[in-house]
């Protein structure tokens, strides 16, 4: 908790009240970053603003309404942070998250992996605003510093699809890429969305592209191994790889190409769930730490 002395002279109501707005900034943002990701497109396999991917379930429509019902909640998660809640705390909020994305959707998980990965990170952005920990220290440090032991030795979802997969090819999974401070983010997701200096809507849109096939083509997916298994996540992988080493979103007619790779994934009906997560992330991670121009 911030005391007094740290923040100086600022009286209570005032600090509550910068507060409360701050942490709701933050929750918007996390919630607009789920929106930008559903309207990135081609992504492989994953529903868009375009067509449903390799998902008989799930709409554009659907992703809206959950992104809306959540946004609350991430809210909710960054002024936890604020307040130095533990693990405990952020977990009940998340499974707040899920019930209400589960009443918007009649039932449909779209969003549990980013309810999980971008809960935290908005509950570290929390931290950072209550001046908690070194206001220079990038988001996912503060998520394996502050939460990271709790967060491996938290709870599993036994019947979940991530957790079916983790224990069948034992793949590490959303926790342990969160306990490790999301290195799949700012090893892979940033660097590729940074290649560009996006100037216009387009260019923003072939940035988010690039980055995700870059996750695609590194990331143990459970939700590859769950629809694919290992033949699947190899696919995925070649093909996303192939994408990025012909020079990505830079290569000439690069929308056909990542066009046709996501037709390839809907024929075997393949959805990298977990890199659209981490392409939400990255999104996040970046406007609370892009640099200054």
């Amino acid at each position: 908790m911030i005391t007094a002395a740290a923040r100086g002279a600022e009286p209570l109501v005032s600090y509550r009240t910068r507060r409360v707005a701050d942490t709701a900034a933050i929750g918007d943002v996390a919630a607009d970053c789920l929106v930008m990701e559903l309207e990135t497109w081609p992504k492989p396999g994953l529903v868009s603003h375009v067509d449903n991917g390799s998902h008989d379930d799930m709409d554009a429509g659907m992703f809206r309404r959950s992104s809306a019902a959540i946004r609350p909640y991430f809210q909710r998660l960054a002024d936890a942070g604020a307040l130095g809640c533990g693990m405990g705390r952020l977990r009940i909020i998340g499974l707040e998250a899920e019930r209400a994305m589960l009443a918007a959707t009649s039932g449909i998980n779209t969003h549990r992996g980013a309810i999980f990965g971008l809960g935290l990170l908005c509950a570290a952005a929390g931290a950072k605003v209550g001046g908690l920990v070194d206001p220079g220290l990038p988001l996912g440090d503060v998520v394996a510093r502050v939460w990271g032991g709790s967060i491996l030795d938290g709870p599993v979802l036994l019947h979940s699809h991530g957790s079916t997969a983790r224990r069948r090819y034992h793949a590490g999974g959303a926790r342990l890429e969160a306990a490790n401070g999301f290195p799949s983010v700012y090893r892979i997701g940033l660097p590729a969305l940074r290649r560009m200096t996006p100037a216009v809507p387009a260019e923003a849109e072939a940035a988010r592209v690039e980055a995700c096939f870059a996750l695609i083509a590194s990331v143990e997916d459970t939700n590859l191994l769950h629809r694919g298994g290992l033949d699947g996540l190899r696919f995925a992988h070649r093909a996303a790889r192939h994408f990025i080493d012909a020079g990505g979103v830079r290569a000439p007619g690069w929308h056909a190409y990542a066009q046709s790779i996501h037709e390839s994934f809907v024929v075997r009906r393949l959805s990298p769930g977990g890199s659209a997560d981490l392409l939400a992330m990255t999104l996040f991670v970046d406007a609370h730490e892009r640099p200054m121009p």
